[in-house]
């Protein structure tokens, strides 16, 4: 068996599941409310942080009612030059263009958002989050409590945990690396992206089962690999969702036109 990266990734996993316990419940039951009135549960991230946004929805699995709001501009999408690692990291780093990103999103009031982001110290996710809060939106941060002995770097002088409502903590080490190797100066094997992505899951199993409790389904992807499921049949789930997006930026219109006209 080996004893260099699966076993500790799975020893925090263990760490993260008994520290959120109580955190979970809260979470998917809020996300329910948000859902059983029509509204969205977003998603966003920045850089690495991306990827459990995009992870949650939408894949086989998951079901209609998360939003990923997924900016490219810090996404990376070469290493160096246009779209490379160098600009995204000082672009989320960078206060004030989140709110640009965010302006013309349906966010609503009543509707909830996660936010990952592994150190909690980026503009990005702190700006998100403060945004958000103002338009009555329910903020969960997902990132690694580890972090907090480290100083605010934004404005505000929050971090990310201390914009949110309710922090889901992944446990992930300062260095996320968690594999030392010998002769080595730096561990290697990140950890906190596959931890923030576990903890999407279990939101989103958590959100789906309050939901049932309260007698209400919501369309499912399933893969067209399982016998009786067609292409069609996603399709028909990209409809819903296609009308749920609708009706959320129908109702975020007055707020977009306002703002528009810097009111």
């Amino acid at each position: 068996m080996s004893d260099l990266y699966i076993p500790r990734l799975t020893a925090l996993l263990e760490q993260a599941s008994k520290a959120n316990a109580e955190a979970f419940g809260q979470a998917a039951s809020r996300f329910a409310d948000t859902l059983e009135n029509g509204g969205l549960v977003h998603l966003y991230g920045s850089g690495h942080s991306v990827l459990p946004a995009q992870e949650m929805f939408p894949r086989y699995g998951s079901f209609v009612g998360f939003n990923p709001l997924t900016d490219p501009r810090v996404m990376w999408h070469n290493v160096l030059g246009a779209g490379g690692v160098r600009e995204l990291l000082w672009l989320e780093r960078t206060e004030k263009y989140a709110e640009k990103f965010l302006d013309h999103q349906p966010l609503n009031k009543g509707d909830s958002i996660i936010i990952f982001g592994h150190s909690g110290r980026n503009s990005s996710g702190i700006d998100t989050a403060l945004y958000a809060k103002k338009r009555g939106i329910f903020v969960v941060a997902v990132t690694s409590k580890n972090n907090l002995d480290k100083p605010a770097t934004h404005s505000s002088g929050k971090r990310l945990a201390d914009a949110a409502d309710l922090v889901i903590d992944t446990c992930s080490p300062i260095e996320d690396a968690v594999v030392p190797v010998e002769g080595w100066s730096r561990p290697v094997a990140g950890s906190s992206t596959v931890l923030a992505m576990v903890m999407a899951h279990e939101l989103l199993a958590r959100t789906a089962e309050q939901l049932s409790k309260r007698g209400i389904e919501l369309p499912v992807f399933a893969s067209p690999t399982i016998a009786g499921v067609t292409l069609h049949d996603t399709d028909v789930i990209y409809g819903v969702y296609r009308e749920r997006m609708i009706e959320a930026q129908k109702k975020h219109l007055p707020t977009f036109q306002a703002t528009m006209r810097g009111e």
